[in-house]
C-alpha cells in the first residue's frame, strides 16, 4: 500500500461481552484519563501557559479582510469582562443566553462568558430566523429555553424574527443595529466593561454536572429537542478524543466552517482547538456553490493540521484541489488527518483525496470518521486505523460503554458514559423514553459488525431504525444503507433521496436532484437554456440519464428489498418551514413523506403518472 503520512493514534482494543438476553456490550481496554470539571479550565490554563498563542481568528471585513486574532490571554480577559457585564442582567438556567447568529469571535466570547458565570447558552441556527417567513421553529426553540438575553450580530437583519418570537422584556445584545421595542446593548460595551473579580468565586464554584449549553437536535427524525450539555460532557468528550488521536494535543490548527449550533462544529471542532491549545480559524465559507470560494481562499492562506468537513464539503474540495496547484500545495503541506461526519463519504471522493495527496506530497492522508450525536457531546465511536471505507464507524472511545440491543432484525447502538446527556430540557417524558433500564441512551441508529468473527474490526452503519419499513410482501427494507448506495451510484446528479414504499409492492425513490448541475452538464452544452427547475427535470435527455442510472442500479440488486423500480424527481426543494429539512441540510424523511403523500401515491398508481420514471 502507498506510503501514508504518520500520526500518533491511541489504542481502541475493545472488550466484547455477549449477554444472555441477546445484547452485546463493548468497551475499550483503556480507561479514560482524568479531565477538568469544565473546558473553561483549559482556557484559563492556556492563558497562563501560552498567553501569546493565537486561539481564534476571523477575517475582519472592516480591515480589508485581514485576519483578526485573539490570543489565549486576550480571550480569557475578554471572557471575564463580558461575564462581568452579563452578571447585571439576572440570567439563570431558566433565563439563559440565546445566540441567533452564526460563528464569530463575538459568538465565541459570549458563549464562554455565559459558561464562566455558570449560565447556559443556546446557539440557535440562523436559518430559523433568516430562511423562513413564519418563524415556527424559532418560536418553538426560544419558547423552550426562555432566554433573558439574545445575541445577534446585526440587529436590523434579525429584528423581524425577534419581534415575532420573543417578549419585549428580553435584552438584545448586538454588534450593530437595533430592534424597535427592545432594550439593545452593544457588544463593544460588554467587551470593555471592568472585570468584577468577585465573579472568580462564581466561576470556581461551577460543578461538572451544571448545564453548560443547550444544543438543539437537528430534527431529522422529528421536532428539534433541547439537549442538555453539561460541563462534564464537554470536558470528558475532549479527553476521549485526544486519547484516541494523541497528535491533536500538539496545538492543532483548524480552518472550520461547521456551525456552532451543531455538536460537530460547536463541541467537537471548537472544543478540540480550545482543549489542546490550538488555533481555530473561522471559515465564513460553506459547501455550496456561492460560498465555497471563501473556503478555498482561506485554505490558500492557512494550512490546517487536521481538516474536518461533511462529505459534500470534501466533494467540493476535491474539485478545487484538482484545478488549483497553489491550493493543493498549501493544503497538503501540514495536514495529518481528514475527518468526515454527518453522512457517509462516497468512495469516489475518498479515492480522489488519496490520489491527489499522493500526486502532491507523495503520501496518503488518513481519512477517519466515527459515530456520535448531540446527546453524546458528540463523539462515541472512532475509526483509528488505515484502510477504512465508507460506512465504517470504528470502536468505542475510552470512557464510553456501548450496548447493542435487538431492534427487530437489527442492532440498535446505545451509549453510557460521562459524555452522555442527562436528558432533554423541560421534557422529562422524552428523557425517560430514550434511556433503558440500565441507563444507556438509545440512539435510534442501527449498526453491525464489519466482521462478526473479528469484533476488533469495529462497527459499521446499518441505517436509522425509524426509517426502515416493510413491503406488502412482509420484506424488510433497510432505508439507510439503500439511500447511501443510491447517492453513491447517482453521484453529483442527486442532492438527496427519500426511500419510500411502506406497505407497497416495491421500493421507490423521491429524488431531489442537483438541478443546477443537471442544467449545466446536460443542457447548456447543447445550447438548450431552460430556466425553470421543473422544465429542466422534464427534459427528455435528463430523464433518460436518470432512467439509465436507475436501471443499472437495480440490475445489480439482489432482491426486492434493495431494488428500486420507480422514482419521481422533485423540483420543489425541501422546506425548512415544513420541517422537511433541518438547518444543517439533512432531510426529515418522515415529514417529507407526510407532506408529499400525494406524490408518493402518484408513483404507485396504475397506470403510472407520466412524471414517474419506471424500469
Amino acid at each position: 500500500m502507498s506510503k501514508i503520512r504518520q500520526l500518533e493514534l491511541g489504542d481502541l482494543t475493545t472488550v466484547v461481552h455477549y449477554q444472555d438476553d441477546g445484547s452485546i456490550l463493548l468497551n475499550t481496554e483503556i480507561s479514560l484519563d482524568p479531565y477538568p470539571r469544565s473546558i473553561l479550565d483549559r482556557l484559563e490554563h492556556w492563558a497562563k501557559i501560552t498567553p501569546d498563542h493565537n486561539f481564534i481568528a476571523q477575517r475582519d471585513v472592516k480591515n480589508k479582510g485581514d485576519w483578526k486574532f485573539l490570543t489565549y490571554q486576550e480571550t480569557w480577559h475578554s471572557v471575564r469582562c463580558i461575564a462581568s457585564a452579563l452578571n447585571k442582567f439576572s440570567l439563570s438556567v431558566n433565563r439563559p443566553l440565546a445566540i441567533l447568529s452564526g460563528n464569530s469571535i463575538e459568538h465565541a466570547l459570549l458563549g464562554l462568558a455565559a459558561m464562566y458565570l455558570g449560565i447556559p447558552y443556546a446557539p440557535i441556527s440562523p436559518q430559523y430566523s433568516l430562511s423562513t417567513t413564519n418563524y415556527s421553529k424559532l418560536k418553538q426553540v426560544l419558547g423552550l429555553v426562555t432566554p433573558g438575553i439574545v445575541f445577534v450580530d446585526n440587529a436590523n437583519i434579525f429584528s423581524k424574527a425577534i419581534q415575532a418570537s420573543l417578549p419585549d422584556d428580553v435584552v438584545v445584545v448586538c454588534c450593530s443595529g437595533e430592534v424597535e421595542g427592545y432594550q439593545s446593548v452593544k457588544f463593544d460595551n460588554l467587551l470593555h466593561s471592568s472585570i468584577n473579580y468577585e465573579l472568580e468565586t462564581t466561576y470556581k464554584n461551577i460543578k461538572a454536572d451544571d448545564v453548560a449549553k443547550f444544543l438543539f437536535s437537528s430534527g431529522s427524525t422529528g421536532v428539534p429537542k433541547a439537549v442538555v450539555n453539561t460541563h462534564r460532557m464537554l470536558a470528558a468528550n475532549q479527553q476521549m478524543i485526544v486519547q484516541t488521536y494523541p497528535f491533536l494535543a500538539s496545538a492543532p490548527v483548524l480552518v472550520d466552517w461547521l456551525p456552532w449550533n451543531h455538536t460537530f462544529g460547536g463541541n467537537h471542532n471548537f472544543g478540540i482547538a480550545l482543549y489542546n491549545g490550538g488555533t481555530y480559524y473561522i471559515d465564513d465559507g460553506k459547501p455550496i456553490p456561492s460560498g465555497f470560494l471563501e473556503t478555498v481562499r482561506n485554505l490558500k492562506e492557512i494550512a490546517p493540521t487536521v481538516y474536518f468537513n461533511v462529505p459534500k464539503g470534501f466533494e467540493m474540495l476535491v474539485k478545487h484541489l484538482r484545478e488549483d496547484d497553489e491550493l493543493r500545495n498549501i493544503f497538503f503541506s501540514k495536514v495529518k488527518m481528514f475527518f468526515y461526519a454527518g453522512a457517509g463519504l462516497s468512495q469516489p471522493v475518498w479515492d480522489a483525496l488519496e490520489e491527489i495527496a499522493l500526486e502532491t506530497c507523495g503520501e496518503r492522508i488518513m481519512i477517519l470518521t466515527g459515530l456520535g450525536c448531540t446527546e453524546t457531546a458528540p463523539s462515541a465511536l472512532f475509526t483509528n486505523r488505515d484502510g477504512g471505507f465508507a460506512g465504517w464507524l470504528g470502536l468505542p472511545l475510552p470512557g464510553i460503554q456501548v450496548k447493542l440491543q435487538k431492534a427487530g432484525a437489527k442492532l440498535e447502538i446505545c451509549f453510557r458514559g460521562d459524555s452522555v446527556t442527562p436528558g432533554y430540557w423541560r421534557n422529562p417524558e422524552l428523557t425517560t423514553k430514550v434511556f433503558d433500564e440500565e441507563g444507556f441512551f438509545k440512539s435510534g441508529d442501527a449498526v453491525k459488525f464489519v466482521d462478526e468473527q473479528d469484533p476488533q474490526k469495529g462497527l459499521m452503519f446499518d441505517g436509522r431504525i425509524s426509517e426502515d419499513f416493510k413491503l406488502d410482501t412482509g420484506t424488510w427494507v433497510s432505508a439507510g444503507p439503500l439511500r447511501a448506495k443510491f447517492l453513491n451510484h447517482f453521484g453529483p446528479l442527486v442532492k438527496d433521496v427519500v426511500i419510500v414504499g411502506r406497505d407497497r409492492g416495491s421500493v421507490g425513490a423521491m429524488v431531489f436532484p442537483d438541478v443546477d448541475y443537471c442544467r449545466t452538464q446536460y443542457l447548456n452544452a447543447n445550447n438548450n437554456l431552460i430556466e425553470s427547475d421543473e422544465a429542466v427535470l422534464a427534459n427528455p435527455e435528463i430523464r433518460k440519464c436518470f432512467k439509465d442510472l436507475l436501471a443499472s442500479f437495480s440490475s445489480a440488486s439482489a432482491g426486492s428489498s434493495s431494488r428500486i423500480d420507480r422514482m419521481l424527481l422533485q423540483h420543489i426543494a425541501p422546506a425548512i418551514d415544513k420541517s422537511e429539512m433541518t438547518d444543517k441540510g439533512s432531510l426529515n424523511a418522515a415529514a417529507i413523506q407526510d407532506n408529499r403523500h400525494t406524490e408518493i401515491d402518484l408513483m404507485y398508481q396504475n397506470p403510472p403518472e407520466t412524471r414517474v420514471i419506471l424500469i
